[in-house]
């Protein structure tokens, strides 16, 4: 047993389990709920189970296979198209050529464990025991995965600004949660403090922050993440946190919750490589927290993927060891692309929300006579011969009117991709009687 595992269990008042009352992701009659299957369950929480009990494919396997059939520009889902830096690269090759090819150990290998605590204090400021309070995943995705099995019960409340990425509503549902929501609105994606304060009660489990936000580009600010950690320690709540955009914020400066006074103590903070390093691919996420939190995350983990990516550990360890100025040029490198990608679809006639980090920009179609997102990205790879998303897809089938005409396309291409993706979209013409811009 590894010294990750010799810890008391969490810390946090007992939880009574609650009577099932959930379907959908919304508290509903306990007579009236019909009995879903897990997998189902799972397709209803990210919006992808129909009434006659089909399942859906996800918004982005559909528009990327559109991308596909059309020979459209894919500026729907968020992966580069261009390779991380060679160090990165090198390291994993070396990796592979020196026999890291086998199970590593459970928590993660050493060397990146140290990485991660190294990035934490270098960065932040924090002080993070790399044996007991690091725990590698299998990308960002199972670290949430993890950690919502771990601590959510039937019945247990979840909190999530809203959009939000679509993992969080199948996650909760499959761990028997209700997923409750604060919106964000466009085009200032910022949430209202006392719509924060009404929606966290003591039936809330976990408050889910992510921030910066996908898919709005939001930088949470301190009064909203000092608020979080107060209402968390009100309510007795957890706070876990989605951060794999840190390193491409490009107005401000991230902020992690676990900095600020009594967040640490109950934060479970989520980051990955795939992001940073331009290594979607590679799926190494990580989990940083009080050993206690941390090992109770391990306990359901090592039963999901138990160990993934030895050769690529090390490689994201080299960088994350990489000089300051690697960051700094990769944020200001992304943000030329998403002025570039903005000044376009401002050209063609789209309404622009700015965004101040990540890889993706939310424009209102509205403008141009389009008040239907999904059916508008259905129709844009013939029209225009270019791919994005609706945000429709980021928010519960429930509460989609607020964003029907919302659309988010991706900058982390290469610049002449953008370009020509710009040069398309100017060439669409306007629906007549087009309504106002939001």
């Amino acid at each position: 047993m590894t010294d990750l595992c010799r810890c008391r269990e969490p810390p946090g008042r007992p939880r009574k389990r609650n009577e099932p009352t959930v379907t959908y992701g919304v508290s509903v009659e306990p007579a009236r709920s019909p009995r879903l299957a897990p997998w189902q369950r799972t397709a209803e929480g990210a919006g992808l189970l129909a009434a006659d009990g089909t399942v859906a494919a996800t918004v982005f396997a559909e528009m990327s296979a559109l991308a596909v059939s059309t020979g459209a520009i894919n500026l729907g889902q968020g992966f580069p198209d261009e390779d991380g830096p060679r160090e990165v690269l090198e390291a994993a090759r070396e990796a592979i050529a020196n026999g890291v090819n086998q199970y590593p150990p459970g928590p993660g290998m050493p060397v990146l464990r140290e990485a991660i605590a190294g990035h934490q204090r270098r960065w932040y400021g924090l002080s993070v025991d790399p044996m007991r309070e690091v725990l590698v995943t299998a990308g960002a995705t199972e670290a949430l995965a993890a950690t919502l099995l771990a601590f959510v019960d039937d019945g247990d409340e979840v909190l999530t600004l809203e959009p939000s990425y679509d993992a969080y509503g199948a996650l909760i549902a499959r761990a028997g949660g209700i997923h409750r929501t604060v919106p964000l609105r466009f085009p200032d994606w910022r949430p209202d403090h006392d719509e924060l304060r009404a929606a966290v009660t003591d039936r809330t489990r976990v408050i889910l922050v992510n921030s910066p936000h996908n898919p709005t580009g939001a930088v949470l600010d301190r009064a909203t993440l000092e608020l979080v950690v107060e209402l968390a320690h009100r309510h007795d709540a957890l706070i876990v946190t989605d951060e794999v955009y840190e390193h491409l914020v490009f107005d401000g400066d991230h902020l992690p919750v676990a900095t600020l006074p009594g967040g640490w103590e109950r934060t479970l903070s989520i980051s990955s490589g795939g992001k940073t390093f331009n290594t979607t691919g590679w799926k190494i996420g990580w989990v940083t927290g009080p050993a206690a939190l941390v090992t109770a995350v391990l306990a359901v983990k090592q039963y999901l993927t138990f160990v993934n990516g030895a050769p690529f550990q090390p490689a994201i360890a080299a960088g994350l060891d990489l000089p300051g100025r690697f960051f700094t040029e990769a944020s200001a490198s992304l943000a030329a692309k998403r002025d570039l990608l903005v000044a376009g679809l401002d050209a063609a006639g789209f309404a622009t929300s700015i965004p101040s980090s990540g890889y993706f920009v939310v424009a209102d179609a509205a403008a141009l006579g389009e008040p239907d997102a999904p059916a508008f990205c259905r129709d844009l790879p013939h029209r225009a011969g270019v791919v994005g998303v609706p945000v429709t897809a980021f928010v519960h089938p429930d509460r989609r009117d607020s964003v029907r005409s919302l659309v988010r396309f991706a900058f982390c291409k290469r610049r002449e991709v953008l370009e020509d993706a710009s040069a398309r979209l100017a060439a669409l013409s306007p629906r007549e009687e087009a309504p106002a811009a939001r």
